[in-house]
């Protein structure tokens, strides 16, 4: 089953110049392994499409719970560059959330995220 990454996790967001910073953190330690296998380099390109040009880096945080994510090219050239509305990636995090990430039958029982 499919469920949204808000029923998983919180994020934050920021820049440093082109770079949209997106942190996701697990709401429970037992949905860390569930972002490590679901939440994706590619899959986050892919959830923000052609809003980000450049390559998106991962990185692992296992003492928080948490992924780290670099978007490049995803801030029109930044916020003292770009006519972007969010030039400084603020709602990228909000965003990122929005997507939907698969998780089994017996993993939403027992996480306690089943419909």
């Amino acid at each position: 089953m499919k469920v949204e990454l808000t029923r998983l996790a919180h994020a934050r967001s920021g820049d440093k110049g082109d770079t949209a910073n997106v942190g996701v953190i697990a709401l429970k330690d037992d949905f860390y392994p569930i972002l490590v296998r679901e939440v994706t380099s590619e899959r986050v390109k892919a959830h923000f499409g052609e809003v980000v040009k450049g390559e998106v880096e991962r990185f692992e945080l296992p003492n928080l719970g948490a992924l780290n994510f670099l978007l490049h090219g995803a801030l029109g050239g930044g916020g003292t560059l770009s006519l972007m509305t969010d030039a400084q990636g603020k709602t990228f995090s909000t965003a990122l959330l929005r997507m939907r990430v698969e998780v089994t039958e017996s993993e939403a029982v027992a996480l306690g995220i089943n419909d």
